[in-house]
C-alpha cells in the first residue's frame, strides 16, 4: 500500500488517510477520492491531501476484516458487515464464551496489520452481545498474511457453547443456628442464578448435616435430577468431611476438591451416575459473583469441568469483595 501526501490530481480515486473539512465539504477518513472532491479541494486553495493507494496483494480493510472475522467466528455467533476496516462478533444465543487462545494468538501473531479481540473466555453472555471484533489496522492487508490468518483460524476459535435447560437438585445441610431463613434465601439465590440460563430447581431437601442422612437425600435426588447442588449448614474443610463423604457413600466420585477463585475457594465438583455434584461454598448463597458460578454457567452449557480446568482459573481468580462475608480479607482470613 502507498501511503502519504499526493497532490490533487494524483489523489483521485484515492482513499482519504485523514479527515479534512472545508466549507461545504467534509472529507472523511477512508473515503474515496472524487472528481467532485478534488474540485472543491483546489477551488478552496488545498493543493495536496494525505492519502492511501492499494498495490497489488493488498486486500481492502473491509474485505480482510470480514474474511478474518467469519474465519474465526464458531458455533453460536455470527458476524456483522464490515466498516472502516472492523468486524463485529456478536453471540447468537445465551451460553458461555469458548475462546481457543492459542488459536486466536496465532491470528495475531501473522501480521501487525490484522487483529482480533474477545471478551474474557469462559464468560456467560446474552443473545446479541459483542464477543469479539476483528479491525484491520490500516487501509488494507497483505493477501499473503490475511490467507496466513485466516489459515491460523479454521478451527474457529470463538464460539458460544449455548445454555441447555438443566433440572436442578438441592439439598440444604442443617445445624443448630442455622436460621430457615438462610436456607430460604440461598434458595432463592439459586433461582435467580438458574434463571438466566433456562433452567430451574426441581426439588429440594432439608436434612441434618451428617453423612448418612445427606447421602440417603443426594442418592434419592440424582435420578429425577441433570445436577445436584449441596449447600452445607458447614464449609467443607476435608475429603473427608460432611459432604464428600457423603457424596462417595452414595456411590460418586470427587473430581476436584477446590478451586484458586475467591470468593469460591471451598467448592466441590463431583459426579454421582455421570452426573455433576456441587458442594457449594459458602458465598454462593451471595448473589455476588463467585467461583460457583464460573463452574455453574459452564455445566448449564454443557461443558465438562476438570481437575485441570479448575486449577486454571488462578488468573482473574480475585474477584469483588462480597460486603456480607462474615469476614473480609481485610485483616482476619475470610472463611470462603
Amino acid at each position: 500500500m502507498k501511503f502519504g501526501p499526493a497532490p490533487l490530481d494524483d489523489a483521485l480515486g484515492a482513499i482519504v488517510a485523514h479527515g479534512l473539512r472545508i466549507e461545504g465539504l467534509s472529507l472523511k477518513k477512508g473515503d474515496v477520492v472524487s472528481a467532485d472532491h478534488v474540485a472543491r479541494l483546489r477551488a478552496a486553495g488545498v493543493a495536496q491531501i494525505v492519502v492511501a493507494r492499494l498495490e497489488a496483494g493488498d486486500v481492502g480493510e473491509d474485505e480482510a476484516a470480514a474474511a478474518l472475522a467469519q474465519a474465526i467466528a464458531g458455533e453460536g455467533v455470527r458476524v456483522q458487515d464490515a466498516f472502516t476496516g472492523r468486524a463485529n462478533l456478536f453471540a447468537r444465543h445465551a451460553g458461555v464464551l469458548v475462546v481457543d487462545v492459542a488459536a486466536l494468538d496465532r491470528v495475531n501473531e501473522i501480521d501487525e496489520t490484522l487483529t482480533a479481540a474477545t471478551l474474557p473466555p469462559w464468560r456467560a453472555v446474552v443473545e446479541g452481545e459483542m464477543v469479539g471484533t476483528v479491525k484491520v489496522i490500516p487501509f488494507s492487508a497483505p493477501r499473503a498474511a490475511l490467507e496466513a490468518a485466516i489459515a491460523a483460524a479454521r478451527a474457529a476459535p470463538v464460539r458460544v457453547a449455548a445454555f441447555r435447560p438443566q433440572r436442578v437438585g438441592v439439598v440444604s445441610t442443617l445445624l443448630p443456628g442455622l436460621k430457615p431463613s438462610v436456607i430460604d434465601k440461598t434458595l432463592r439465590v439459586m433461582e435467580e442464578r438458574l434463571a438466566p440460563m433456562g433452567s430451574r430447581v426441581v426439588d429440594h431437601v432439608r436434612v441434618d448435616h451428617e453423612a448418612d442422612a445427606l447421602t440417603q437425600a443426594i442418592a434419592a435426588m440424582a435420578p429425577a435430577c441433570d445436577m445436584v447442588v449441596v449447600f452445607g449448614a458447614s464449609a467443607i474443610t476435608d475429603r473427608r468431611d460432611v459432604i464428600p463423604a457423603a457424596l462417595i457413600q452414595a456411590g460418586g466420585e470427587i473430581v476436584h476438591l477446590g478451586m484458586p477463585v475467591d470468593p469460591g475457594n471451598l467448592l466441590l465438583i463431583g459426579r454421582l451416575a455421570g452426573k455433576p455434584v456441587l458442594g457449594a461454598p459458602g458465598c454462593a448463597r451471595s448473589p455476588r459473583e463467585n467461583g460457583f458460578d464460573w463452574v455453574l454457567q459452564r455445566l448449564c452449557a454443557g461443558l465438562d469441568v476438570t481437575a485441570r480446568d479448575v486449577k486454571r482459573m488462578g488468573a482473574g481468580g480475585l474477584l469483588m469483595e462480597i460486603v456480607d462475608r462474615g469476614q473480609p480479607r481485610d485483616g482476619a482470613e475470610p472463611h470462603p
